[in-house]
This record gives structure tokens, C-alpha cells and sequence, in this order.
């Protein structure tokens, strides 16, 4: 039985067709993902779906008793309640007392003196058996990295927010869960975590998102909105593109053949008498049935990216023992590196470590407090920020652009015009001409990354490029970028973006320290690498007299033989589990009975549980040996 149907919906928006008759349905356990160009509609959907837009047409109903939560791409919340109350929103009661209960413990904790009388809260907990409840929702903040429940909204970054979004909609254990977007702004670690809650869940899931590893190790369908119609793929990632690539070729043999057809039925067309009434009236039908079969495939473009690099000199960039602070916070600590041409560099590191300020850095907007830092004469940079560039909403998309240029020089030396170049950005003559205000997210990120590229850079630096953009999109730009000839610099949350572009890393370790890592961020976590916690800063010590120039060095503690023997074992145990939990990750991804689903769910908590364990053990051995 279906807990989700849908049945004929249509929506326009702005006289723009988005989508006209689409039926399907979810039944329990099914995760599906919707994909689709940036414009074609997959946010609107989700809202319609969860009842926040109407539709122009159309039903969508869910089986009764089904508890449905939605995280939307911008969450909205009050900014003057705290955590503990954005998170406790919803009006039910073992919640309710669950969020008294943490109030009433943080005054206890803060001012032991006036500290509440519990007893009325303790007698609520035990009536309705909610401390198992407590006890997994305090492991659900633990995993988000929602420590300080009484930090007011307003004073939460764009990544902490959807944190607190996904708390709110995760607490109340839904059947039914609508994801727009759930990776932007989220650090890679909770995103692995996420990643595998999903996967394992007992529960209905309709997403949008662009991370192609998410896609791949938690959906079981993918649901494709192309021009108008829906198209369905069981399985993963990896089988949607087999299975989206055999439907073009076929559709392409469909327009070729109804191509030949059209040619026939217009010389018959031609060969009649004028009076549509002389004609067979199945030989009119069928003449425009061809017509619009043939028409079909010339309407799908593809973004082209053909912009020149300038050419890059012999020296690039120079950083010599630089540093850098923000009151106590250290940024960097005596960094070195000097770029060559065609580097490619992944910045990975948890929110707040620094990294944008370490791009701003490097582009000069900010100065290092001490070191040297050398520009090549021919340098160029191009940056394009995680924060999207306010264009006035008035302005027409072609102004946006030539406010940059009126022509732009390509690849081939050839130059085009401007409405040239937006054409081949997925803007059309009739596009180019509407408001930058009515654009959609994505489409409005686009705009962004024209702007940066159509300046020539030959040295790229990308914050956050995939948030929003559409895997057709983001396909296009990784062929672009290969094949780029300048530096490229990317700080991104989209592991499969950065393990196709980057050769070496800088993980932000914090405290200023920034290691060169020979690899991505695949080889990275295989190799047992983990990244720093923001929360753990406070644990250092608070000593005020000034920092050594070099860490402090600890006495090593000296294993013993049969600890030594542990020690040595471990990260290849670890190793193991977590290939293993990749497979049957992977294995859930295939079944559908809901039996061996259960089992397999079963299976992998106790290898998630296993591997913490030995991860646990091997931090304690290499703490007391120093390492």
C-alpha cells in the first residue's frame, strides 16, 4: 500500500509549463531521489507534496496515520528561540515533555541554587516510558553537533541551522521524510553520518539533492523530471545513468524514425485540398501526433563551458611561514606551499576552522598578519563564494552579464556576445530576457558562475560550487575543470565532486595547523583519516601565556608488547568493517522485500557499532603511545 499518492498534478510558474499529469506513488520503505535540470521544478513538487504550495491541478494524499516531516533548502525559524525550542516544535506530547525536561535540567545545571522542582517533569517522563525516546533524541543532537541547546537562532550559522532543521524533523520519527537539499552547508562528517542513518531507516524518503554519493548509497529509485514528464529508475545512482542513457538512445531512435514519417505525412498534407474537412480526419490526428514526436528531442540543450584561462608564467603563487589570526582564534601557523600550474587542491576541515578565510587570504582581500606571499605577474584569480551573489532582482538577465562584458573571448579564440554565451548556459533568448527575481536557486547560481568564469581566470577558486547546481550542470562543469590548464582550489561538502578534480588536500586540523594530504578525500577516510571537531576547541588549554612556536611535545607513554600488537592490528580491522558496511550499504540499495531489508539494517548497525568501538580503542592506544 502506498503511503504517498500522487495522481495528474500539474504546476506552472510564470506562465512556464513545469510539469502536467504526473502520477506515481511511494509505498513504506521506498527512498527515492528527485532529479532534474535547475528551473524544471523539484523544490516546487516537494512543497506541493508536503503542503505548502497548491497545485494548478491535481491530488497528492498520504495513507492515514502517516507522520510526515520535511527539512525545506532554506529552513526558516524564529530567530530569538533557542535551539531547544526550534527543535521541539512539533505538538506532541512525548516531545513536549521530553523539551521541559531539558529545560528544567539546564536551570538545574546553571543556577544550582534556584534549580526547579523536577518532580512534576520526572512523574510526565515516567508516565509516558519517554526516556528511551530522551535518550534517542540526546543521541540524535550528540550526532548532529547540537550541544548548546539554549543558543538562539539568530545566532546560528547557514550550517548549524540545517543541523537544527533536520533535529526538528528527525525527532519526531517519521514515516514519511521530504529532503530538499539535505547535504548543503553540512560538514562532511555529519554528512557520512546521515548518509548512514538514511540508509538504514525504517521509513519513506522523497529528496532532491545533488551529492552523487548520497544518491547512490541511500536511494533504491531515482525519479526523473525531464521536460515535463516524470521518468522512473529502480535502483542507485550508477544504474539511473545505464538506465537514462539506454531511454535517450531509444527516444533518439523514436524522433529519427517519426522524423522519416513527418517527411511522408507532409507531402500527403501538401497533396490534399485545402479544407482540412476533405481529409481523413486519422491522417490529420496522426500527422500532428508525428509532429510533435519528431519536435521532441530538439527541444533538450545541453550547457557548454568553452571560456579561456589566460596564460599562466612559471610563477604562480608563493607562501612563505604565514600566519594568521582572528582575536584567539588561529587560522594558520607558519604555512608554506608554493603553487604550480595545474595543481589541484581540496580544502576539507570542519565549519569554522577558517577556511573561507583562507581563500580570502589567498586572493588578497585579507592580509596576513606575518610571512611572505608572492603573486605571479600573471596570476589571475577567479573566486566564486558559498555565498550567492545578490543580484538586484529587477535586473534583466542579460544586463547581469554585460555589466562584465558585452563579448567574451573562447577557448578556440573566437569571441561570441553575450546573449551568445548565456545561450550556451542554459538561458535562452527568452530567458535572457526575465527578471534575475523570477530565476529558481540553481538557476540563479549559474548566473554566479558565468560571471566568474566569462573573466578569464587561470586561477579557480571554488567555495562550495555544487550547492544547488543540477547533476547535468555539475557534469558539464567537472569536464570544463578537467580540462582546465590553470590552478584549481575547491572547498566543498560534495565528496564525489572533489574526488573527481583534486590531487592533494589541505585538512584544516585547526589551531592554525594545515596538513598536505597526498590524495582525496576517498584515499583520505580509506587511510583511517578523520577530521577535527569545532566542538572539541574548547578542551585545549586555556593557559594565557603566548603559544610556543612549535606544538608541545608530550613524553611518549610506551605501549606494551600485547598493546603494541593491538595497536597494529586495528586500522586494518577497521579498514575491513568499513568495506563491509559499504557492501551491505550497497546490497540494501538492490532489495526490496521488507524481511531482508530489516535483516540487512540489523546487520549494519552492529558493524557501525563495531567499528566505533575499535575506532574508540584505537584513539585511546595512540593517545597513551603519543602518536
Amino acid at each position: 500500500m502506498n503511503n504517498l499518492s500522487v495522481e495528474n498534478l500539474a504546476k506552472n510558474y510564470d506562465e512556464r509549463q513545469l510539469f502536467e499529469n504526473l502520477t506515481f506513488g511511494l509505498e513504506q520503505g521506498q527512498k527515492a531521489a528527485l532529479v532534474g535540470v535547475n528551473g524544471c521544478g523539484k523544490s516546487t513538487l516537494l512543497k506541493i507534496i508536503a503542503g505548502i504550495e497548491p497545485p494548478d491541478r491535481g491530488e497528492v494524499s498520504f495513507r492515514k496515520g502517516v507522520r510526515v516531516a520535511m527539512v525545506p533548502q532554506s529552513p526558516e525559524f524564529d530567530d530569538n528561540d533557542n535551539i531547544v525550542q526550534a527543535v521541539f516544535a512539533e505538538d506532541i506530547e512525548e516531545l513536549n515533555v521530553i523539551r521541559d525536561y531539558e529545560i528544567a535540567i539546564h536551570k538545574a545545571t546553571v543556577d544550582p541554587e534556584n534549580a526547579p522542582d523536577l518532580t512534576d517533569v520526572l512523574e510526565r517522563m515516567d508516565q509516558l516510558n519517554a526516556w528511551d525516546y530522551e535518550s534517542q533524541v540526546k543521541q540524535l543532537l550528540g550526532e548532529l553537533g547540537l550541544h548548546d541547546l539554549e543558543q538562539k537562532m539568530g545566532e546560528l550559522s547557514g550550517g548549524q541551522r540545517k543541523r537544527v532543521a533536520l533535529a526538528r524533523a528527525l525527532v519526531v520519527k517519521p514515516d514519511f521524510l521530504i529532503l530538499d537539499e539535505p547535504t548543503n552547508h553540512l560538514d562532511l562528517d555529519v554528512i557520512e553520518w546521515l548518509e548512514s542513518y538514511l540508509a538504514t531507516a525504517n521509513l519513506t524518503l522523497l529528496m532532491v539533492t545533488h551529492d552523487r554519493y548520497f544518491l547512490d548509497r541511500v536511494t533504491n529509485e531515482i525519479m526523473e523530471i525531464d521536460q515535463g514528464e516524470l521518468f522512473r529508475y529502480k535502483g542507485n545512482y550508477q544504474n539511473f545513468l545505464e538506465k537514462k542513457a539506454e531511454r535517450e538512445a531509444q527516444d533518439a531512435a523514436t524522433v529519427d524514425k517519426a522524423k522519416n514519417l513527418l517527411r511522408k505525412e507532409l507531402e500527403w498534407m501538401r497533396r490534399q485540398p485545402k479544407a482540412r474537412g476533405t481529409k481523413a480526419k486519422y491522417r490529420v490526428d496522426a500527422f500532428y501526433e508525428t509532429k510533435e514526436k519528431a519536435s521532441k528531442g530538439t527541444q533538450r540543450a545541453e550547457m557548454e563551458v568553452n571560456l579561456k584561462g589566460e596564460r599562466q608564467g612559471k610563477k604562480i603563487l608563493v607562501m612563505e611561514h604565514v600566519s594568521k589570526r582572528f582575536d584567539k582564534i588561529k587560522i594558520l601557523e607558519n604555512f608554506e606551499h608554493t603553487f604550480q600550474r595545474k595543481e589541484r587542491v581540496g580544502i576539507v576541515g570542519p565549519n569554522g576552522v577558517g577556511k573561507s578565510t583562507f581563500l580570502n587570504l589567498l586572493i588578497g582581500n585579507i592580509l596576513p598578519d606575518s610571512g611572505n606571499m608572492e603573486l605571479g605577474q600573471t596570476t589571475k584569480f577567479g573566486y566564486y563564494t558559498q555565498e550567492e551573489q545578490i543580484f538586484n532582482p529587477n535586473s534583466r538577465v542579460i544586463d547581469v552579464i554585460k555589466e562584465v562584458a558585452e563579448v567574451i573571448k573562447m577557448a578556440d579564440g573566437s569571441v561570441i556576445t553575450a546573449s551568445q554565451l548565456l545561450n550556451q548556459f542554459l538561458f535562452p533568448p527568452k530567458m535572457q530576457f526575465n527578471m534575475v527575481g523570477k530565476l529558481s536557486g540553481g538557476e540563479r547560481r549559474r548566473l554566479q558562475l558565468l560571471r566568474v568564469l566569462m573573466n578569464n581566470p587561470n586561477f579557480l577558486i571554488l567555495d562550495e560550487p555544487t550547492n544547488d547546481l543540477d547533476l547535468m550542470t555539475l557534469n558539464v562543469l567537472e569536464d570544463y575543470l578537467d580540462n582546465f590548464e590553470g590552478c584549481l582550489m575547491i572547498v566543498s561538502h560534495d565528496r564525489y565532486f572533489m574526488d573527481k578534480l583534486t590531487d592533494h588536500l589541505f585538512i584544516f586540523e585547526g589551531e592554525g595547523q594545515v596538513r598536505d594530504f597526498p590524495g582525496n578525500y576517498t584515499d583520505f577516510r580509506e587511510q583511517g583519516g578523520k577530521l577535527a571537531k569545532k566542538e572539541e576547541a574548547p578542551k585545549k588549554s586555556t593557559d594565557k601565556s603566548p603559544a610556543p612556536a612549535e606544538p608541545v611535545k608530550t613524553e611518549k607513554k610506551k605501549l606494551s608488547y600485547n598493546e603494541q600488537r593491538e595497536y597494529d592490528k586495528l586500522e586494518g580491522e577497521i579498514a575491513k568493517l568499513e568495506k563491509e558496511r559499504d557492501t551491505k550499504t550497497a546490497l540494501m540499495n538492490q532489495k526490496t522485500d521488507f524481511e531482508e531489508l530489516q535483516k540487512l539494517a540489523e546487520e549494519l548497525e552492529a558493524i557501525r557499532d563495531s567499528i566505533e568501538e575499535k575506532e574508540m580503542r584505537w584513539l585511546e592506544l595512540s593517545d597513551k603511545a603519543g602518536v
